[in-house]
């Protein structure tokens, strides 16, 4: 009985560090601390769809609903990443704002800026022959580099306001791995850091995501991001 108990408390204490819990041992008990671990993802995604929203939380430790919520296939930078005392993971979007990590997906998704490469399409398409590639990715070049942004009025002001606060209108500005006048994730912008294809991106990310311009920048202010 007595070697059965120490098997049991060694496989709980084993279960709990694999999951990045901090273990104490309080007179003669193993007892589980929430604690913030080594982040593990850049950006995540709403797949809750029971809803078709998800709520956000004030902290991990002792979670409150703030009242806002997430809609379901919107993506979001995270901040940190961190576990309860009862195991269950959580993300931080910024500005102690939290979300449970089993109702998102890390990575981005795919619709929200419509910037696959030829080669992330060839998984969803039959595959194209190297020439076809090659003339697929030429014209995409071309667009991007053509490309001018429809945002005027307080549209072009809103977004000239948030990329002042972002990186001070620089196209080159990085702050590890949001890059450009906008501070997109690299994982945006698919390896081409143009000047016009931030600008595409950061017009189609916006516009996913808020709707305009101007919903972003009221975002910001209220968060301190976007």
């Amino acid at each position: 009985m007595k070697i059965k108990s120490i098997l049991v408390k060694s496989i709980a204490v084993a279960a709990m560090s694999v999951t990045g819990l901090v273990v104490a041992n309080n007179a003669g008990s193993n007892t589980a601390q929430a604690a913030i671990v080594q982040n593990d993802a850049s950006v995540v995604t709403v797949n809750y769809v029971s809803n078709n929203s998800i709520s956000v939380y004030n902290n991990y430790e002792n979670p409150v609903a703030t009242g806002q919520i997430l809609a379901s296939n919107t993506s979001w930078k995270v901040i940190k990443t961190a576990y309860d005392s009862k195991g269950h993971k959580w993300y931080d979007l910024g500005k102690n704002q939290w979300v449970r990590a089993k109702y998102v997906t890390i990575g981005h998704h795919a619709a929200a800026t419509q910037t696959q490469t030829t080669a992330q399409a060839s998984t969803q398409a039959p595959a194209q022959s190297q020439t076809q590639t090659q003339n697929t990715q030429t014209a995409s070049n071309t667009s991007a580099s053509s490309y001018t942004s429809n945002a005027s009025g307080s549209e072009a002001s809103a977004k000239a306001w948030i990329a002042n606060r972002e990186s001070g209108g620089s196209y080159s500005a990085s702050n590890g791995q949001y890059v450009g006048k906008y501070q997109l994730s690299a994982s945006y912008l698919n390896g081409d850091y143009s000047a016009a294809n931030q600008e595409r991106v950061a017009d189609n990310y916006v516009k996913s995501r808020y709707g305009s311009w101007s919903a972003a920048k009221s975002f910001w202010q209220a968060n301190g991001w976007y």
